[in-house]
């Protein structure tokens, strides 16, 4: 069954469910890209790696990346040791560094390895303050002082949006950075009952742009994932609504038969 929801479906904001989608998502707009790019471009998936520190992120409890070290039990995240004497020893842990790996698209220039555009899918540890925020927004900033087109896809209502002059609320956004063009950069907000507005792919100046259909690629991945049956619309998201959100919300689903009717 498809999405019920003609834009962004905000279930799949789930911490649990995210990384999945954005694992997905990248990799179908990598496959979509590849064919009107040849012969002289190719797109590249790549890795962003660092370091985290394990307590924020069991404390967070987000699993929005691959972890690559052994965590704590939940068990283990909080807790209070009464010391029976000071002349005894007792055992605590420390917290350890982590090692996140988020992915990105990278387009380059066949022949070369030139990178021409990197496009972004955001993660909610670029949105949070800490390691997860300064790594992107460091990445950020070299694209942006460099000949490197951006294009940062931010499809999470929760956390800080990536910086602009100019105040624009949204739920969600879609930021173009034509590197020719700078500090000018083209925004797409959108909220939550919009469908997702497709974009042009920058390359270089004066090149034909191709059009990126991401609604059409979020309901593919929807499809494939199988999220229908992972998901009960009985429940509210994990990631709260606001109050009109929430009764657009109710209707949509009630109109649909995905949740029932309210019991007098």
């Amino acid at each position: 069954m498809s999405s019920p929801f003609p834009g962004m479906n905000p279930y799949l904001e789930d911490p649990e469910l995210w990384s999945e989608v954005h694992h997905r998502l990248i990799t179908a707009i990598a496959d979509a890209l590849a064919p009107s790019l040849r012969p002289k471009y190719y797109v590249a998936i790549e890795k962003r790696t660092y370091l985290s520190n394990i307590e924020d992120s069991v404390l967070v409890g987000i699993p929005d990346v691959t972890v690559f070290s052994r965590g704590l039990k939940k068990s283990e995240t909080r807790s209070t040791l009464t010391i029976p004497s000071q002349t005894e020893a007792v055992t605590v842990t420390i917290p350890q560094p982590e090692e996140i790996r988020e992915s990105y698209l990278a387009i380059k220039e066949v022949g070369t390895g030139k990178v021409v555009t990197v496009l972004e899918i955001l993660f909610p540890k670029n949105k949070r303050a800490k390691e997860g925020r300064e790594a992107y927004q460091r990445k950020r900033q070299q694209v942006l002082a460099s000949l490197t087109n951006l294009v940062e896809i931010d499809l999470l209502r929760t956390g800080k949006p990536m910086r602009i002059i100019e105040k624009i609320e949204s739920d969600y956004r879609i930021l173009i950075s034509r590197s020719d063009r700078r500090p000018n950069a083209s925004l797409y907000a959108f909220n939550l009952p919009d469908q997702i507005p497709s974009f042009p792919l920058p390359l270089q100046s004066r090149e034909p742009e191709p059009l990126i259909d991401l609604q059409s690629l979020l309901n593919g991945v929807y499809d494939r994932a199988d999220f229908d049956l992972r998901i009960d619309y009985n429940q509210e998201p994990v990631v709260k609504l606001s109050p009109e959100d929430a009764v657009w919300v109710d209707e949509l689903l009630r109109n649909q038969g995905l949740r029932g009717t309210i019991e007098e």
